[in-house]
């Protein structure tokens, strides 16, 4: 079944974000991975992602992806999800599971967070610079 126009318009927005490189003031910066692949149990959205954010040292200060399986929060007798998709909300959170909706939640839900680290360090959510490549 072929996704809505509308759908099919944001997934090639998002796509079109691969390699993007988003600078903020203060040296803090965004990156975007994101490429089509086969729907599986894993990726039943046929997409495998990485957006994240990082510091101006270089650390990733928040994640969005779906490299690997994240535990269940609230208990560890919890069944993983067959799904990969998961957030990393600082740098020292191992992950915890993101559900997936749509290609515009996704960004949605990146950029509100973006929103909410760079706003609790005092940097304004503007961004300066946007490059396209792979390279900060």
């Amino acid at each position: 079944m072929k996704p809505p126009p509308s759908a099919e318009h944001t997934l090639e927005f998002l796509l079109a974000f691969n390699g993007r490189i988003h600078r903020y003031p203060g040296g803090y910066w965004l990156k975007f991975e994101i490429a089509k692949a086969t729907p599986s149990d894993a990726r039943p959205h046929g997409l495998d992602y990485s957006f994240t954010l990082h510091d101006p040292d270089n650390r990733r200060l928040l994640g969005f992806d779906n490299a690997h399986t994240v535990p269940a929060k609230g208990s560890r007798f919890k069944k993983r999800s067959k799904t990969m998709d998961h957030w990393h909300r600082t740098e020292s959170d191992a992950g915890r599971p993101y559900v997936f909706v749509n290609a515009e939640q996704l960004i949605d839900d990146f950029f509100d967070e973006v929103e909410r680290v760079l706003s609790a360090r005092g940097v304004p959510f503007d961004t300066v610079e946007v490059i396209e490549g792979d390279r900060p």
